[in-house]
């Protein structure tokens, strides 16, 4: 009765600069996967079928956090994964470690962050300045829709239980 609401498009949002050459690569290659076949070499498939955010601007810092979370590398600091190597970044003992500093600088600078940042939110799947962490992204897709990933292996947040584990209602006489 309810698997309706499990069968939502995928929300992929990009982070975008339109001054910054590999976000414009990833975008293109986001709306081209859109509206034409997917993948390219492939004319008989369709194209991918999910809801496209460009966000011209950097990540919140709840946003950054959460991409933290879908990055394949967990022992990455924050610094690491979002501050680019450009000049105008902070570098040294300058650098900030903490998401809400990062925020801030990218805020104040955005030449200081890797663009673009794309992340599936359904998947739980982030790339972070890499158009192939793009690719792979738009190929989890692709595996979604030919069936070659079941509804039950795409990444599924868990909310908060009523019960601990091992345990039911069977002592909530409210509930009766």
């Amino acid at each position: 009765m309810f698997n309706s609401f499990k069968r939502r498009l995928p929300e992929v949002s990009i982070f975008h600069r339109p001054s910054s050459p590999p976000s414009n690569q990833a975008l293109k290659l986001l709306r081209s996967s859109l509206s034409a076949h997917y993948p390219p070499n492939q004319p008989d498939k369709p194209p991918l079928d999910y809801n496209l955010d460009v966000v011209e601007g950097p990540p919140t810092p709840d946003q950054l956090r959460t991409i933290m979370s879908y990055l394949p590398s967990k022992i990455m600091s924050p610094s690491t994964a979002f501050l680019s190597a450009h000049y105008a970044a902070p570098a040294g003992a300058d650098r900030p470690e903490g998401v809400n500093e990062i925020a801030k600088v990218a805020q104040e600078n955005p030449s200081a962050l890797k663009w673009p940042i794309v992340v599936d939110w359904n998947a739980g799947k982030a790339s972070v300045g890499d158009i192939e962490g793009v690719k792979g992204i738009l190929e989890h897709l692709r595996k979604r829709r030919d069936g070659e990933i079941k509804e039950d292996d795409v990444y599924q947040p868990k909310g908060c239980s009523l019960f601990p584990t091992g345990q039911g209602n069977q002592d909530m006489d409210i509930f009766r």
